[in-house]
C-alpha cells in the first residue's frame, strides 16, 4: 500500500509515522522548507512523546520519506490523505478550507489511476462532496473516490490512540474505495479494533460532535466545581463518583482553567456556525463557547483574589503555559488569556514550561522565561499552576515555599493536596474544593 500524505502538520506527520508502522510505504508532502529540513534530519518539529523515534525507525528502513515534490507522490500513491490545517476564520467562526481546496487544486493534475482522496483534516458537513465535485470539474477523466477519516488523536498520547484506537472511522459512498480503506486499517481490524463504515456526512459530522461533546464535559465540570466551592464539596469526589456511572464515564471530568488545543475551540465554533446554517442551532454548545472564555478570565481573578494589596508590583511565578501537558501546542491555550490580564494589572510575570517556550514566547511578549522551576519561584509573592506537567507533582513544596517571597499558591489543576501545601506554609488556593 502507497500513500500520499498531504501535510505534515501534528495530524499528518502523526498519521504518516503511524501507517509506516504497519509497513505501508508513505510520503509526506510539505511546502514548509524548515519543517522539512527537520524532518529530514529525523527530528519532529512538534514534540510528541515517541514520534522522533517513530520518524527515525521508518525513515531508516525507507518507508517514510519526507518532500515537498507533491507530483510523483501523488501519482503513485493508493491513498491520498489530505492533512492540512483547517484554521477558525476570521469574522465568522467557520473552518477556513482554504488549504484543503488549494491542496486539491494542486493533486488533481497528477492522479493516475484509481485514487482514493481522503479527509484527515478536521472539515464540516458536506466537504467531502465539495472535494468530489471539484476533482470532476478539473479532471473529468479521473476515477476517484473521496472519503472521510476523520482522527481521534489526543495531543500526547497519539501514538497510542492511532495504533490502539477506541474505533476508526471511515465515510464513504464507494464500495471500491470501501475495499482500500479495509486493506489500509486491516494491521488495526486484526488486532480487534473496530473499523467502523458510515455514509461521508456521518463521518464529518461524528468528528465535530465528539468533539463538542467532550468540550461540554469540560464546561459542566468547571462549573460544578465553582458550585463545589461554594457548598463546601470537593469537586474530586462529585467527579469521580458521577465518573464510576458508565453511562457518564471519568474521562474528561477534571477541572480546571479551560480547554484549548488545536481541536475544541475551533471545533466547537465550526459545529455553531453549520448548525446556524442549516436552521438547527445547537443551543447546548454555543453555552459552552462562552462558558469556557469566561472561565479562563475568572481565573485570572483568582490569582488576583490571592495577591493581598493587589497585583501592582507584585511578581508571579508561573508553571505550565501550554494548553494540557506532554505537547508544546500553544493554541487557544488558557495562558493565552490568562497571563495578559495578570500583566494588565501590573504583575511581573515568570514562567517555566518543560516543552512550550519555544511556541509561548512569541505569544506572550513581556513574561520572563526561566530554566527550571525552582529557578521560576525564586523571590516570588504568587505561584500559578495553569498546566499539570508530571514533574510538577514531585516538587517539594517546602523548598518552594523557602523560595519565594510570598506565600500565596494558585493551583488551577489541583496538582497538588491542600493539607500539604498550608503544612508547607502556603495559603492555599485550588478549584472546586471549599
Amino acid at each position: 500500500m502507497k500513500i500520499c500524505m498531504i501535510g505534515a502538520g501534528y495530524v499528518g506527520l502523526v498519521s504518516a509515522a503511524c501507517f509506516t508502522e504497519f509497513g505501508w510505504n508513505v510520503t509526506c508532502v510539505d511546502n514548509d522548507p524548515k519543517r522539512l529540513d527537520e524532518l529530514n534530519a529525523g527530528r519532529s518539529p512538534i514534540y510528541e512523546p515517541g514520534l522522533d523515534d517513530l520518524i527515525q525507525r521508518n525513515m531508516k528502513a525507507g518507508r517514510l520519506i519526507f518532500t515537498s515534490d507533491l507530483g510523483p507522490a501523488v501519482k503513485s500513491a493508493d491513498v491520498v490523505f489530505l492533512a492540512v490545517g483547517t484554521p477558525m476564520r476570521r469574522g465568522d467562526g467557520y473552518a477556513d478550507l482554504s488549504y484543503v481546496f488549494a491542496a486539491v487544486d494542486e493533486l488533481a493534475p497528477h492522479i493516475d489511476g484509481f485514487t482514493v482522496i481522503t479527509t484527515k483534516s478536521t472539515v464540516p458537513v458536506g466537504t467531502s462532496r465539495q472535494i468530489e465535485d471539484r476533482l470532476k470539474q478539473l479532471r473529468p477523466d479521473l476515477e476517484t473516490a473521496v472519503c472521510s477519516n476523520p482522527e481521534f488523536l489526543r495531543e500526547g498520547s497519539a501514538i497510542q490512540d492511532f495504533t490502539h484506537p477506541d474505533r476508526v472511522l471511515v465515510g464513504t459512498d464507494s464500495e471500491k474505495a470501501r475495499a482500500v480503506m479495509e486493506a489500509l486499517y486491516r494491521p488495526l481490524a486484526l488486532r480487534g479494533s473496530p473499523v467502523m463504515f458510515v455514509s461521508r456526512e456521518s463521518a464529518e459530522l461524528a468528528k465535530y460532535a465528539a468533539n463538542a461533546f467532550l468540550a461540554l464535559k469540560i464546561s459542566f465540570i468547571n462549573e460544578i466545581s465553582d458550585l463545589c466551592e461554594q457548598v463546601g464539596a470537593d469537586v474530586q469526589e462529585v467527579a469521580s463518583a458521577i465518573g464510576k456511572d458508565r453511562r457518564i464515564g471519568d474521562k474528561f471530568l477534571h477541572p480546571g482553567p479551560g480547554y484549548g488545543g488545536s481541536c475544541f475551540p475551533k471545533d466547537v465554533s465550526a459545529l455553531v456556525r453549520t448548525a446556524r446554517e442549516y436552521k438547527a442551532p445547537l443551543s447546548i454548545i454555543e453555552q459552552v463557547d462562552r462558558v469556557n472564555h469566561e472561565r479562563k478570565i475568572a481565573m485570572a481573578k483568582r490569582v488576583e483574589e490571592a495577591a493581598t494589596g493587589g497585583l501592582r508590583g507584585k511578581t508571579i511565578a508561573v508553571l505550565g503555559v501550554t494548553f494540557k501537558p506532554n505537547t508544546d501546542d500553544m493554541r487557544d491555550a488558557p495562558s493565552l488569556v490568562i497571563l495578559p490580564l495578570l500583566q494588565e494589572r501590573g504583575a511581573t510575570i515568570r514562567v517555566f514550561d518543560p516543552q512550550g517556550r519555544k511556541q509561548a514566547e512569541p505569544l506572550l511578549p513581556g513574561v520572563v522565561w526561566c530554566e527550571s522551576s525552582l529557578e521560576t519561584v525564586k523571590d516570588a509573592d504568587i505561584l500559578v499552576v495553569i498546566t499539570e506537567w508530571n514533574e510538577f507533582r514531585a516538587l517539594d513544596l517546602n523548598l518552594v515555599r523557602a523560595q519565594m517571597r510570598g506565600d500565596a499558591l494558585v493551583d488551577l489543576r489541583n496538582v497538588f493536596q491542600p493539607a500539604t501545601a498550608r503544612e508547607a506554609g502556603f495559603r492555599y488556593a485550588s478549584i472546586g474544593r471549599a
